[in-house]
């Protein structure tokens, strides 16, 4: 997928208008310090105070007659406000498509899909393209930042399609937080994959979404830079409270996730599941 076409599907052009069944992380949120100033666009939530996705009996199937393939079956899933979610499983498993179910790019066939109290099944794509921009922030695996603009200018973007006044001042300071102060003028194509990828997130924090999602963010990149880029993201998250959901197929990854949630064949594994299969 082009660049500008990605960002378009996933921005498109807008304006201001139970119990839990899997993995839980013994780390805690709060052994973390976080500064009230830090946190510049929302107070921090404690994954307590709700959910801030809900999926109930989320189906989604792909493709026509013969070749049609049920990706998603019977999801079940609920993510506290502030909770830090990792999404593992095999290859072809339903993670990425369950994440893009997630952040309003994909619509399924049937269920119920709540995110950030807003019902996204009921809302079409206008309404879909104005509520990510209100709440959902995504950083895809290949980056794609638009490559005719500089950095600054991708982190500005989707501010000013908010329509918010000081969207390069808001932008610098993204770009200052993720360590790329200095590379304000660079084109993507003069920048790092790193920096690109350090780019992607900071235009996906910047207008201060509740809820962040990254599908493989280190993909394409190398161990070191990789690191570099998951401790951003995961110090956006605990910073500024956001809710995070995190694709990888790296366990130790994963593991750094407050909870994680295993996929196979479309479905969610049950601890009983994941036994049977390893024995």
């Amino acid at each position: 997928m082009q660049p500008i076409k990605a960002y378009a599907v996933a921005f498109r052009l807008w304006t201001p208008a139970a119990s839990v069944p899997y993995e839980r992380s013994t780390r805690r949120l709060n052994s973390v310090t976080i500064e009230s100033k830090l946190i510049p666009f929302m107070d921090a939530i404690s994954p307590s105070s709700g959910p801030a996705i809900s999926l109930s009996q989320v189906n989604l199937s792909l493709g026509r007659g013969a070749a049609r393939v049920h990706i998603l079956k019977d999801i079940d899933l609920h993510i506290g406000r502030g909770e830090a979610i990792g999404l593992v499983g095999p290859s072809g498993s339903g993670k990425s498509t369950l994440l893009m179910v997630m952040a309003g790019l994909e619509r399924s066939d049937s269920g119920s899909i709540v995110v950030a109290d807003e019902e996204l099944t009921k809302l079409d794509e206008d309404a879909l393209a104005r509520f990510r921009g209100r709440n959902v922030g995504i950083v895809f695996q290949s980056f794609h930042l638009i490559p005719t603009m500089t950095a600054i200018e991708n982190v500005a973007v989707p501010l000013e399609l908010a329509g918010i006044p000081d969207a390069f001042e808001r932008a610098r300071r993204e770009l200052d937080g993720v360590g790329l102060g200095e590379r304000l003028s660079h084109y993507p194509a003069q920048l790092s994959g790193g920096e690109q990828q350090r780019v992607a997130l900071a235009r996906a924090m910047a207008p201060g979404p509740s809820i962040l999602v990254a599908d493989e963010p280190t993909g394409n990149l190398d161990e070191n830079t990789g690191r570099q880029v998951i401790d951003l993201l995961f110090k956006g998250h605990v910073e500024r409270g956001t809710t995070l959901i995190l694709v990888t197929h790296d366990q130790a990854l994963a593991a750094r996730c407050g909870r994680v949630v295993r996929l196979r064949s479309g479905r969610i594994e049950t601890a009983d599941q994941r036994a049977a299969v390893g024995a």
